[in-house]
C-alpha cells in the first residue's frame, strides 16, 4: 500500500517502512505523529484520489533524526559598482520513517 501526503508544501509518495526528509519539524526524536493530509491512497488493486484529501486516511510516522543539508553560497555581483556579497545557507530537514498507512 502506498499514500501521497503533503508536509511543508511539498508532496511526497510514501509506502510502509519507507524513510523520507521532509523539510524541518519542531518535535523530538523518537516521537511518533500522524498526519491526516494524505492526498492519494492506493494498492495493487484500486487508487483512491482525494478531493483534495483523502477522508479518514491517515498516515503515521516516527521521527527519526534532525539535520541540515549541505551549504548552498548565494553570490551577489554587480560590475563596475564595487558590489560584492557571499552568504550561505544550510536548510534544516527532519527523516521521518513510515509506520502505517489506513484509509
Amino acid at each position: 500500500m502506498f499514500a501521497v501526503i503533503k508536509s511543508g508544501g511539498h508532496q511526497y509518495r510514501v509506502e510502509k517502512g519507507s524513510v523520507i526528509d521532509v523539510d524541518l519539524l519542531h518535535k523530538e526524536v523518537g516521537s511518533k505523529l500522524t498526519t491526516d493530509q494524505v492526498l492519494m491512497v492506493g494498492d495493487d488493486k484500486s487508487v483512491t484520489v482525494g478531493e483534495p484529501l483523502v477522508a479518514g486516511a491517515k498516515v503515521e510516522f516516527e521521527i527519526k533524526n534532525h539535520d541540515r543539508k549541505d551549504k548552498v553560497l548565494v553570490f551577489k555581483y554587480k560590475r563596475r559598482k564595487n558590489y560584492k556579497v557571499m552568504r550561505g545557507h544550510r536548510q534544516g530537514f527532519t527523516t521521518i520513517e513510515v509506520k502505517s498507512i489506513s484509509k
